[in-house]
C-alpha cells in the first residue's frame, strides 16, 4: 500500500514539474511576441537610428 502511495506522488510531481515547464513555455513566447509587436511598431525610429549609426561610422 506503501509503494502504490509514493508511486502515485511521484507521478503526480512529475505532472507538476511538466507544468511547470509549460507555464515558462507560454511567458517566452509571451515576451517574444511582445518584443515583436514593439519592434513592428518602433520600426521606423529603429531605421533611423541605425541609420544615423552607419552614417556616422562611414565619416
Amino acid at each position: 500500500m506503501l509503494y502504490l502511495w509514493l508511486l502515485a506522488q511521484s507521478l503526480l510531481a512529475r505532472r507538476e514539474e511538466g507544468q511547470g515547464l509549460v507555464e515558462y513555455a507560454l511567458i517566452i513566447a509571451l515576451v517574444a511576441i511582445l518584443i515583436i509587436l514593439a519592434l513592428l511598431a518602433l520600426k521606423n525610429q529603429v531605421s533611423s537610428t541605425f541609420s544615423t549609426i552607419v552614417s556616422g561610422l562611414h565619416q
